[in-house]
């Protein structure tokens, strides 16, 4: 299996909104999910590595929600046309 790059990415992301997701929320709603989706991710977190227990039927697929953080990331960058990532500013 091949690496996808960040364009690869958004090229899939912009093609299932289009066809299934209907169409892009605002990048204010964005945010919003984004924020939501960073919470899920840190109560997972620590319930995995922390001090935290599980609930009985409480998911534990740290990938997923990594996943979606990714997701709405993505989503907005394809907001603002296909924004590349300044890698030698981040690496």
């Amino acid at each position: 299996m091949s690496e996808r790059t960040l364009s690869q990415y958004q090229r899939e992301v912009d093609a299932w909104i289009r066809t299934v997701g209907i169409r892009y929320f605002s990048e204010l709603t964005n945010t919003a999910v984004l924020m939501e989706e960073v919470g899920e991710l840190a109560r997972l977190m620590s319930r995995t590595y922390g001090d935290q227990s599980f609930k009985e039927g409480e998911d534990r697929d740290l990938g997923m929600e990594m996943a979606d953080v990714l997701f709405v990331l993505i989503c907005l960058a394809v907001s603002y046309t296909h924004l590349t990532l300044p890698t030698k500013r981040i690496v």
